[in-house]
């Protein structure tokens, strides 16, 4: 799905994520950083890493500044068909250091053109490429429309939250836990042939 030597744009690379190499600082990241899990789904733990690294139809991938070298957070191509062409992106987590800067955007216009071009050349060919994130999470929701995803809807209710996390509460006797509502973005093989190629080329060749 991803070459072993990546993939980069003039900004950033993104390699397969090592737990070696990487879980060190990803973990301390989000231990001096708790605004980093706030709006995740699920808690973040070795186990959880393993398993993403374990999922047949994913990989995680390290998000490298090629300016300074250094690791500066995650992306991946998850829930992947290869029958239906489609996929999503995620988990997005951009270290503080690198937020607001060229980072998220090279790393998620770098992901997209690797699933949209043709196989032919050098991409995945797919059809659909989606992304969903938590309701309250305007930056994130900004970043893929940025991006060229467009809202399709809001899946109320999709998750219950690990204990801490930026959620709704649900009615007495459903669980102390709270709940997330999830917005769904999508954009597609047709809408990357009309103007999306070059909307995210115009993004990785800037400088910011």
């Amino acid at each position: 799905m991803i070459p072993e030597s990546g993939l980069e744009s003039p900004r950033v690379k993104l390699t397969p994520y090592l737990s070696l190499t990487h879980n060190g600082e990803f973990f301390a990241q989000l231990a001096a950083h708790p605004d980093l899990s706030r709006l995740l789904p699920v808690p973040f733990t070795p186990t959880f890493i393993q398993q993403l690294l374990d999922d047949p139809n994913g990989i995680l991938l390290a998000v490298i500044d090629k300016t300074s070298g250094q690791f500066a957070g995650t992306i991946g191509p998850f829930y992947t068909s290869f029958q239906h062409l489609t996929t999503e992106i995620g988990p997005v987590i951009c270290f503080p250091e690198f937020q607001r800067i060229y980072v998220t955007s090279h790393a998620i216009g770098t992901l997209l053109r690797h699933c949209f071009e043709l196989p032919k050349d050098g991409g995945m060919g797919f059809k659909r490429v989606q992304w969903t994130t938590n309701s309250l999470n305007t930056a994130s929701i900004k970043g893929a429309e940025r991006m060229g995803l467009k809202v399709e809807a809001t899946l109320r209710w999709s998750f219950v939250l690990p204990a801490g996390a930026d959620g709704k509460e649900a009615g007495e006797g459903r669980g102390e836990a709270p709940g997330r509502d999830s917005v769904l973005l999508a954009t597609y093989w047709d809408e990357w042939e009309d103007g999306g190629r070059q909307r995210v080329t115009a993004i990785l060749d800037s400088m910011n």
